[in-house]
């Protein structure tokens, strides 16, 4: 079992890896998420880089879009582990975005049930 952590180097900052992942990526959904992903080089340390989207069309205050984003974090920090060990047994890098594409703001659980959805989900699309 892995340390239930996101450091620096576990989130996606490039501009050219996200460009990159928009242009010849690929998705799907799992409700409230949207999953944009792309199989790349990443640092060893880092089997996966997440970085994380709301809608400000459909959020116009920053605290409900910042509050959406603290709540997909913290989903996908405590499901990481079981997705990182999946992605070193296959020997995978990954660079992953999640957007949250719901029009109206959910709860923690819903959120955390979706995330637990999508990465299982990319874990057997990978």
């Amino acid at each position: 079992m892995g340390k239930f952590t996101f450091r620096k180097h576990e989130r996606l900052c490039s501009q050219r890896t996200i460009g990159e992942m928009f242009s010849g990526g690929e998705s799907f959904l799992a409700y409230p998420l949207k999953v944009v992903f792309l199989k790349t080089a990443l640092t060893p340390e880092a089997p996966v880089q997440a970085a994380f989207s709301v809608s400000k069309r459909s959020f116009k205050r920053a605290v409900k879009r910042n509050l959406l984003k603290r709540r997909m974090r913290e989903a996908f920090r405590l499901n990481k582990p079981d997705f990182a060990a999946k992605l070193s047994e296959k020997d995978v890098q990954v660079a992953v975005m999640f957007i949250y594409i719901a029009r109206e703001e959910l709860g923690y659980s819903d959120i955390e049930k979706g995330m637990a959805a999508a990465l299982k989900k990319l874990g057997q699309k990978l």
